[in-house]
């Protein structure tokens, strides 16, 4: 089996879990987001796009419930024991199987947590969880169960994502060189992402942000490729990936001279940063962390510029996306504690005059000031 963890630490994540369950009076749960799959067992695969489920009980006990394309992967890459198949067919139903599955279990009438919030159970599966399973058991909510254990990272897991972190700066050495005028977009993206690759990484649980001109303003992969003009601005969004652990870097370079807006966007972007990374440690929470930030751009006129959010928690994730559950927004009372990844990105959009600027990278937790994880500074790029 390739684990990317000893077995100790499985062991005591199970642990953790199952202390969880217990609080929340829990008899077993139903998981269906492949990172907590992962976490706990070590499960690696994008099968998750079709039905499946790793039942865990309050007793540790362990089954996985997926499609015979993934039985060799869950036996290669977990620690999992016991491992059901249901049979692909027309009007297959294999929330059925899953139910005959906890039947076999004895966990009929019982409390049974369920992962509702995540990319890996679908509308049409979820109706079809909830048809089968409402008059067998107590169906609770239990989405941010795992979640909420995964915010701690290990020291095993922090050293995935320092490895991360050294991707990430690698990807952006990789295309400093090539952000010129007339540079295609194209070849900076292929370096950012060969570098990640060649450095032993991974592909990123979500794509690359990359955009040019009208483009730079934009805060998604969007298809198609442009080549950069003398006077430019490009936006990059990017993560050095490896195990699966993340470490997201954000950065918009002015080719050519800078506007004055850009200047003075790029000012609120550093002071926006500072203003966070002075109070990103233990004790502060979430939502305050975002009002430091929206404090700065609403003192500069920026409010309309700015988004509602100015990060969030990552780790090891999969496709679609590499944020955690927990963000950087009005009114989040989670408190940051020691040995957390967090992205920190500052974005303002000034569609008005065209103009884009971003900063961001991500940080880890101490008990006093945060770390960046990026050797990389803070300044305002430009390239020739």
């Amino acid at each position: 089996m390739a684990l990317h963890f000893e077995r100790e630490e499985y062991a005591a994540r199970l642990e953790k879990l199952t202390a969880s369950m217990r609080k929340e009076k829990l008899d077993a749960m139903l998981m269906f987001a492949q990172e907590s799959m992962y976490w706990l067992t070590g499960y690696d695969t994008f099968g998750f796009c079709f039905f499946q489920c790793l039942v865990v009980k309050a007793d540790g006990n362990m089954t996985l419930l997926t499609r015979s394309a993934d039985l060799r992967q869950a036996r290669q890459t977990s620690n999992i024991e016991r491992i059901v198949v249901w049979t692909d067919r027309t009007n297959a139903d294999p929330a059925l199987d899953l139910k005959n599955l906890l039947s076999d279990l004895d966990l009929l009438g019982a409390r049974i947590g369920v992962e509702y919030d995540t990319h890996g159970l679908t509308g049409t599966n979820c109706r079809k969880l909830d048809n089968q399973l409402q008059s067998f058991a107590e169906l609770v909510d239990a989405s941010y169960v795992v979640s909420q254990l995964r915010l701690i990272k290990s020291p095993a897991e922090i050293a995935y994502a320092r490895r991360a972190a050294e991707l990430s700066d690698a990807a952006l050495d990789a295309a400093l060189p090539l952000i010129k005028p007339g540079a295609d977009e194209a070849e900076i993206l292929s370096a950012m992402q060969g570098a990640v690759f060649s450095g032993g990484g991974d592909y990123p649980a979500n794509e690359f942000i990359i955009g040019s001109g009208q483009d730079a303003l934009l805060c998604r992969y969007k298809a198609g490729r442009s080549q950069l003009t003398a006077t430019d601005q490009l936006t990059l969004e990017w993560a050095g990936s490896f195990a699966h652990y993340h470490a997201p870097m954000m950065r918009t370079i002015i080719i050519g001279e800078p506007t004055d807006r850009h200047i003075e966007l790029y000012e609120a972007c550093k002071e926006s940063l500072d203003a966070i990374t002075a109070i990103l440690r233990p004790g502060t929470t979430f939502g305050e962390v975002f009002d430091a930030h929206a404090d700065v751009m609403d003192e500069r006129g920026l409010t309309r510029h700015r988004l509602n959010a100015c990060g969030y928690s990552v780790g090891a994730r999969f496709t679609p996306s590499w944020m955690e559950h927990q963000m950087f927004h009005a009114g989040n009372p989670l408190e940051i504690a020691p040995d957390m990844t967090l992205f920190v990105h500052m974005i303002i959009m000034d569609s008005e005059t065209g103009t884009a600027m971003t900063l961001g990278q991500t940080y880890l937790t101490t008990t006093e000031e945060p770390e960046s994880l990026s050797a990389k500074p803070l300044d305002l790029i430009i390239a020739p």
